[in-house]
């Protein structure tokens, strides 16, 4: 890669993938609006956030391949416009399944933006300077996160949710157009290491498959969760309004504080001892997020954010340290059973929630939290 002033990369990198991932969670702090607005149940309606997950499980693979046969800039293009213009089908639509459907299409092309956007920094970098671009890009994930539920549920008035998906538009077609204009083009400086393990292979080596399951595990519940507590706040005893429900997303950004001190924890005192640690801490919030006090909310939310990314980063890493070869398509099979339990845990405990409402989440969500529980557990007597 020729002389680059690797600042102005890593804010180009920050802004794309905050862009891209403001779009995923947008309509999630809105849900009950929606629902009113569309004539829906809930397992209905909560396809417009698991939609797009399911869309990002199923292109994550496909985005990772084409990257390393096509130049970066018109892969990032295409899905910056297809994200936007399907964003702008949701902000114009009457029909329920053109939304889903609009949704669907904008999980398809994230991937282009954020899992293309990875690799090509992974084999454009050199080394020393891959692990802190990389930093913009996780810090991206966090941000966008955020900024996606504060856009749909408090910087606009949640009866204006389609204006929301108007300007998350605008801004994806900004960030692509300058992505596209101002990355560099790739050179055969970065770390370009082949991989000698398939997809299948991989799959075959249980010690790996078990941090694939945590990834799945954790986030069905850290999805779920934020999913369905607008419809809890929304009802009694607590009554909250969509605005004051979207304030409680901003315990989101201890992501961005939390994910590098639990590696760094997980260095220290093992992947294990941070696999339980975060699992017990997850099964503690859950508990407090069953009651019925403001306090234990607050409180537990916080404490959800906490646990997810303590197994979340104890599990990468360990898959990491785990392997000699076959690092970029391991990870990438990582990301995919992430977003395919995130999806599952949505669409499960929308039936739940239909049935025996929050507690059902809770309950659900207790006995998944067993998933990144039991391997750390198991680690502690079979050492990978």
């Amino acid at each position: 890669m020729p002389a680059f002033p690797y600042l102005r990369l890593q804010l180009m990198v920050f802004a794309l993938v905050s862009a891209a991932f403001t779009n995923i969670y947008l309509a999630q702090p809105v849900l009950p609006m929606v629902q009113a607005q569309f004539g829906i149940d809930i397992a209905g309606v909560s396809w417009a956030v698991s939609a797009v997950i399911l869309g990002m499980a199923l292109a994550n693979l496909p985005f990772g391949l084409l990257v390393d046969r096509w130049p970066i800039q018109p892969i990032i293009l295409v899905g910056g416009l297809m994200v936007a213009g399907a964003g702008l089908v949701c902000a114009l639509t009457d029909s329920f399944p053109v939304l889903i459907a609009a949704r669907f299409v904008q999980g398809l092309f994230i991937p282009a933006l954020t899992t293309s956007i990875a690799a090509y920094l992974g084999k454009t970098l050199p080394i020393e300077k891959l692990s802190v671009v990389m930093g913009s890009y996780v810090a991206a994930t966090v941000l966008g996160g955020l900024g996606g539920r504060l856009m749909g549920g408090w910087l606009f008035p949640a009866d204006d949710w389609r204006y929301a998906f108007m300007a998350t538009a605008i801004l994806t077609v900004l960030t692509t157009v300058i992505a596209v204009v101002g990355l560099p083009k790739p050179s055969n400086a970065g770390p370009h290491v082949k991989s000698t393990l398939s997809y299948g292979q991989l799959l075959a080596q249980w010690p790996l498959v078990r941090y694939f399951i945590c990834a799945a595990g954790s986030f069905a519940v850290f999805s779920s969760v934020f999913n369905y507590l607008p419809f809890r706040l929304a009802d009694a005893p607590f009554g909250w309004s969509t605005e004051a429900t979207t304030t409680l997303y901003l315990v989101y950004i201890m992501g961005i504080f939390m994910a590098p001190l639990a590696g760094r924890w997980s260095v220290r005192f093992g992947s294990r001892a941070t696999l339980v640690a975060g699992s017990l801490v997850l099964l503690l919030a859950l508990l407090l997020l069953q009651l019925a006090s403001l306090i234990a909310v607050v409180v537990g939310l916080t404490a959800v954010c906490a646990g997810f990314f303590c197994v979340h980063a104890a599990a990468v890493g360990a898959l990491n340290r785990s392997l000699s070869s076959g690092h970029g398509r391991a990870n990438a099979l990582y990301v995919l059973f992430y977003y395919v339990g995130g999806w599952l845990g949505i669409s499960l405990n929308g039936l739940l929630y239909q049935h025996w409402g929050w507690s059902g989440v809770i309950g659900l969500s207790l006995l998944l939290v067993l998933i990144p529980l039991t391997v750390g557990l198991t680690e502690r007597r079979h050492p990978a």
